[in-house]
């Protein structure tokens, strides 16, 4: 598919969908795995399982209305957040995605300290800004034009460190916040598949944290 375009795609490529997060149940409801929780539900919505496949949990299927049916992997690779390069280019080296496609056919889900609680950003391209599993991505892929979904879980407290930060749970009174924001993530990787790039921007770039039941 072409995420500028959003107009499809030849039936042999897919558009590679990776949620960013760490293996295990211990950090399944840390901040930092808000991109495994957005796959997981993006999962259940469209009915894609998800299992073991080499190292990462993957599954594959058909997102879109019937005359806009996308091909889409999705990826939780299981391996640290910081080695996030090799595992994504091991799942794409095996879809036969070559080096050229992949700015067209990879979208990548994670967290962001720089964005408020709840708000939700696309970006097509640039550095990682702090987050050392899309230094990973971009130190393995040799690019930085991958687009991404980022999802906003605010700046840590005063005297604490980032890294204890994103890897803790959301406090309860967040969490309703946080599972909005999952839900809207899941709908802004639709309109990426069908729409593309330019109408997913317009449509979900709020300028305000999503508030619960929005």
């Amino acid at each position: 598919m072409n995420l500028e375009a959003g107009k499809g795609q030849s039936p042999d490529i897919s558009c590679l969908i990776v949620g960013l997060g760490n293996p295990g149940d211990r950090y399944a409801e840390t901040r930092h795995n808000v991109g495994f929780r957005t796959l997981e539900r993006a999962s259940a919505r469209w009915a894609i399982p998800l299992k073991p496949v080499g190292g990462a949990r993957q599954g594959r299927g058909l997102v879109g209305p019937p005359d806009r049916q996308i091909d889409v992997n999705l990826a939780l690779p299981l391996a640290w957040m910081n080695q996030s390069g090799p595992a994504v280019k091991a799942i794409a080296d095996a879809l036969g995605l070559s080096a050229e496609q992949l700015p067209d056919h990879v979208i990548v889900v994670h967290d962001d300290l720089d964005l408020p609680l709840g708000r939700l950003r696309i970006k097509r391209r640039g550095g990682p800004g702090g987050h050392n599993g899309i230094l990973s991505l971009i130190t393995t892929l040799d690019t930085d034009e991958i687009c991404r979904v980022k999802l906003g879980v605010g700046r840590p407290p005063i005297g604490i460190e980032a890294a204890d930060y994103v890897l803790a749970p959301f406090l309860p009174d967040e969490v309703p916040q946080v599972d909005a924001m999952v839900e809207q993530a899941v709908l802004a990787l639709e309109c990426l598949l069908t729409e593309g790039v330019a109408a997913a921007m317009n449509q979900f770039n709020a300028k305000e944290p999503i508030a619960d039941g929005e």
